[in-house]
């Protein structure tokens, strides 16, 4: 299973902050979980074919193994902490579970 998180910056959050709190807390926290095959962040930078601004600025892709033991995880008092962070900097996120065509 493969989660994808869209989202933006909440007002305010300045770009610089957010990435070194996701490289140095949250990409740590969540690639410690045993749950969790690869988490990335990516910053999002253009459109492919147009000068348009995209939608999002950050997607995160959280590939995971279990996902009944990803929600005992995630629960755990750390990572509610890092999750609690994470509103702080993110306006609104999408969390989107998907699974890849061929494993239907």
């Amino acid at each position: 299973m493969r989660i994808i998180v869209l989202f933006n910056l909440k007002p305010g959050v300045d770009a610089a902050d957010y990435e070194n709190w996701s490289l140095t807390r949250d990409v740590p926290v969540v690639r410690s979980l045993p749950s969790v095959d690869d988490f990335t962040v990516y910053r999002v930078t253009g459109m492919l074919g147009s000068d348009g601004k995209a939608p999002y600025d950050y997607v995160e892709v959280i590939d995971v193994a279990d996902m009944e033991g990803f929600g005992t995880d995630i629960a755990s008092q750390a990572r509610q902490a890092v999750a609690q962070e994470f509103g702080d900097w993110a306006d609104a996120p999408v969390f989107m579970l998907t699974r890849e065509l061929l494993n239907i």
